[in-house]
């Protein structure tokens, strides 16, 4: 079974180093992690960013599989490229697993970043924007679809101090994905 290993793991100043970690731990448990940055991409070519979405897209089609890092990036939530992988996968009716290292509600997250406040029984953010707050731990398009199309969202019962490269909870979706395997 191929693995697509999505996450914004790809921006981390060592990221070659946790997708050699995330595909020796698919390895261990008789799968094939596909990381991103395997790719071969020029770049400083003018295209480079097309060859990205490309590479990662063809990576998508040949995994059976993807393990998508949902841990929030850049904000309250998850990756937003990586979001998009998750659906793509799903769409196509892939098996579909994924993991947060902050297991925190969506909008207690969105508390972190700005004001929130309760508006006729609804919460409202510092923009008058309402707050999605379903009691999950990201976007319930995110949670849904991981549930219809895999296993339920992975997350740690405390979360660890270094949330970028304790693998954890990334290991428990391997082996769940394992175990599929072996079901078939």
């Amino acid at each position: 079974m191929k693995i697509y290993l999505a996450g914004p793991d790809v921006f981390l100043p060592d990221a070659i180093e946790i997708g050699r970690r995330k595909v020796a731990i698919c390895a261990a448990h008789g799968l094939t992690g596909l990381y991103p940055l395997d790719n071969a991409i020029d770049l400083t070519a003018p295209d480079a960013a097309r060859q990205i979405f490309c590479g990662n897209e063809a990576m998508m089609d040949e995994a059976d599989a993807i393990i998508a890092n949902l841990t929030p990036f850049r904000g309250a939530g998850a990756d937003p490229g990586t979001v998009y992988e998750l659906g793509y996968m799903a769409g196509r009716r892939k098996f579909c697993l994924a993991y947060s290292n902050d297991g925190a509600t969506y909008a207690d997250r969105v508390g972190r970043f700005m004001d929130v406040t309760s508006e006729d029984g609804r919460l409202v953010d510092a923009q008058g924007l309402i707050v999605e707050d379903f009691g999950l731990v990201d976007n319930l398009m995110m949670i849904h679809a991981l549930e219809l199309h895999g296993c339920p969202l992975v997350t740690p019962a405390v979360m660890p101090i270094d949330v970028w490269h304790d693998l954890a909870a990334f290991e428990a979706c391997v082996r769940m994905a394992a175990a599929r395997l072996m079901a078939t």
